[in-house]
């Protein structure tokens, strides 16, 4: 996987914690206690799964409402990191719309997902 470099990860942050169109969203207990009790691996494999149905097609059902905003700790860290659609790939992060994502894009959407993820859940007992 694509992993992001510390000084790209802050530089994003900053984007989003500028953007109006970005909630400012935290995990709550429910989430963080679902993230401990699976374990960052398998929340990293759904992260890839809803990338790939929900955000690689080229033009996916219902863009722009096809993330939910509660219900799995993915879900919550894809609207804070701008990952839940692909108005917001093509803004935040350079990802053009009309094209299906590669691989390589993929990647790097699940570790941006998983790096929010292990910071809103970090110092939390295992």
């Amino acid at each position: 996987m694509q992993k992001l470099d510390e000084k790209s990860w802050n530089t994003l942050k900053a984007k989003l914690a500028r953007s109006k169109q970005i909630e400012k969203l935290d995990m709550g207990e429910p989430e963080k206690e679902y993230v401990l009790s699976r374990g960052v691996d398998i929340l990293q494999l759904h992260a890839t799964d809803f990338v790939r149905k929900r955000l690689a097609p080229a033009e996916p059902k219902n863009d722009g409402r096809q993330t939910p905003l509660k219900g799995h700790p993915v879900f919550i860290a894809q609207h804070a990191t701008g990952t839940s659609d692909r108005d917001k790939l093509a803004k935040f992060h350079g990802i053009e719309k009309g094209t299906e994502l590669e691989e390589k894009e993929i990647s790097y959407i699940v570790d941006v997902i998983i790096r929010w993820i292990e910071e809103q859940t970090a110092g939390e007992p295992a």
